[in-house]
């Protein structure tokens, strides 16, 4: 059996194009794929615009960030629900129906979000949407390789993960283009309602995964299925390998004896194979949502507006570049990890993330360093038409990152002139917003004007080119090689549950930590925590690259084994001689 996941080649993409047009059952199952991606990523990417307008539209979401991080996280929240009900829905009822409920809880979250009244509807349309995406993000790549035909199944996968990028990019295009129409963040967050919709209407018309028909015992009905993927051909042998798997596979669960989750997560743990590739799995997954990704993805317009850019078209303007960033790592991604290797490239990814994070961390602190003054002068000069900061006294020197954390929630209203010059705290309303602009000043409520702003967004732009590649995408690959095959399916699941749930731990407490600390402050955080994340995988994370599953297992049961060592794929997995350390040399 070939270990690890399989990388598609340049012909594999090319007959997948081919049986596209050929086919209608294969574009069929290509665009259901591609949807399922899509609507995971475009999830991912339009809140972090919507919530601008959102923020506007509410007094009490403006005032509370805790709100904002809450709008936001529980779409994560449902996410983490949804994956764990999702798979015991594929088992019980099919993957197709998994699918279908996927696609009406993600339909239902956006309509309740683009109606909804009040910012607490708006987070039960987010916990619909996140049942919708959890249960997609494990049940679509499972139906894809199942129902697909095996020349282009991983050409399709692949494509399922791409799109999610994709999703995220096509988000931040469709969050500029409502930006000055009435409604803004409504149709931002209504639109998505249309790819589940479609996505809905084709899986009606697709089959069920006739793996799962034949376990289930309807042999019939699955070798009708693979009657209409395969030619004539093909179809007997396919049939037969079908059946050989699914024995082998209820053999499997036979030899491990326990059938509940607890008795199986019980066995596990008493394996050091397993402990030890455990470690590494859910090391790798935390790490990658703990370096801030997702601070990113999430609040990426917010960032650039906390870099020094007020107006919100400009801040999700260049957000695109992120979003960008990170779809071309991807891609990368799909041509170097098989050469580079898995460790090799975490390593190489992490040194940048720190890097980067840390000038990000520095540049925030010489833009709070040189923020505008807050001036009597100019606070007096608007103040007969709004309302002063509560807090603000004359006697007190004052800069705009002062204003900015009062604890009333004021904003500040640039100099009329050059926004570097002293201007005016004021309270936080839309009277207070109306007069500034009405000036022709900018009014900024979550970062200072300054002249760093454009290398804050060098900086942004460098973290991504050094996370997609590598830390984005190479946990999950690792996480499909390290357990044995007899436990991937409760290994795979914890290292899962531990991804979302850091990924909701950083989306509910970021805004809070940049008021908390200051935006500085977060990122040098973010970039402790990223290096310890760089020393753990070194001392943690072997290489699985060319090792096939049971040299993988063969490594970690040894009694020498050193997760920095090169092991060789032969059937012995001896160190290669010399001991080089794997991520940080070429084979």
């Amino acid at each position: 059996m070939e270990g690890g996941v399989t990388v598609a080649g340049k012909a594999e993409f090319k007959e997948c194009l081919r049986l596209t047009w050929t086919q209608p059952y294969i574009l069929q199952l290509v665009l259901s794929a591609g949807i399922g991606g899509l609507l995971f990523g475009y999830d991912t990417g339009v809140i972090s615009g919507a919530l601008l307008y959102i923020r506007d539209d509410f007094a009490a979401v403006e005032k509370s960030t805790v709100l904002r991080e809450t709008i936001v996280s529980m779409a994560v929240a449902g996410a983490i629900f949804g994956a764990a009900v999702g798979g015991w829905m594929n088992d019980k009822f099919g993957r197709k129906p998994s699918i279908i409920i996927a696609d009406i809880l993600f339909l239902g979250g956006a309509l309740i979000m683009a109606l909804a009244p009040t910012p607490q509807v708006i987070i039960v349309g987010r916990v619909f949407v996140g049942l919708g995406v959890g249960m997609a993000s494990m049940t679509a790549p499972l139906y894809i390789s199942e129902a697909s035909p095996a020349r282009i199944r991983g050409a399709l996968v692949s494509t399922n993960g791409l799109l999610i990028t994709g999703g995220q990019f096509l988000a931040y295009l469709i969050n500029l283009a409502f930006t000055t129409v009435p409604g803004t963040w409504r149709w931002m967050l209504g639109i998505a309602g249309l790819p589940a919709l479609v996505q809905l209407v084709l899986m009606l018309m697709l089959p069920e995964s006739p793996r799962w028909l034949y376990r289930k015992g309807r042999k019939e009905e699955a070798s009708a299925i693979l009657r209409k993927i395969y030619p004539a051909n093909e179809v007997e042998h396919e049939i037969d390998a079908m059946r050989q798997s699914v024995e082998d596979e209820v053999l499997l669960e036979g030899s491990i004896g326990e059938q509940s989750l607890f008795g199986k997560l019980r066995k596990a743990l008493g394996s050091k194979v397993v402990r030890r590739g455990l470690l590494a799995g859910v090391i790798a997954q935390v790490a990658q949502q703990f370096v801030g990704i997702n601070t990113v993805m999430y609040y990426s317009p917010t960032i650039v507006q906390l870099a020094g850019f007020a107006s919100n078209n400009t801040a999700m303007a260049l957000s695109l570049i992120t979003s960008g960033l990170n779809a071309v790592g991807s891609i990368v991604s799909m041509f170097f990890v098989d050469r580079a290797g898995r460790r090799r490239l975490m390593l190489i990814s992490l040194v940048g993330i720190v890097v980067w994070l840390a000038v990000l961390g520095g540049t925030f602190m010489g833009a709070a360093h040189h923020a505008p003054p807050v001036s009597e002068l100019e606070t007096q000069l608007l103040a007969n038409q709004t309302q002063t900061c509560p807090e603000f006294s004359p006697q007190v020197h004052w800069s705009c990152v002062d204003c900015l954390k009062a604890s009333s929630t004021c904003g500040f209203c640039a100099h009329q002139g050059d926004k570097l010059l002293p201007g005016a705290c004021l309270a936080l309303n839309d009277a207070s917003r109306g007069t500034c602009r009405a000036d022709r000043r900018e009014f900024y409520t979550e970062g200072c004007p300054n002249n760093f702003g454009w290398l804050a967004l060098i900086g942004l732009g460098a973290y991504i080119v050094s996370y997609s590649p590598g830390m984005g995408t190479v946990p999950w690959i690792v996480n499909s090689e390290i357990y044995p095959l007899r436990f991937r399916g409760v290994c795979g699941g914890i290292a899962a549950v531990a991804n979302w749930v850091s990924n909701l731990i950083v989306t509910q407490t970021f805004l809070s930590l940049t008021k908390a600390l200051g935006t500085s402050a977060t990122f040098f955080l973010f970039c402790g925590v990223s290096f310890l994340a760089l020393i753990l995988v070194f001392l943690t994370v072997p290489e699985t690259k060319g090792l096939q599953f049971e040299e993988v297992e063969r490594m970690l049961e040894r009694k020498d084994y050193k997760p920095w060592k090169r092991y060789r794929g032969a059937d012995d997995a001896e160190p290669v001689k010399g001991g080089r350390e794997i991520g940080l040399a070429m084979p």
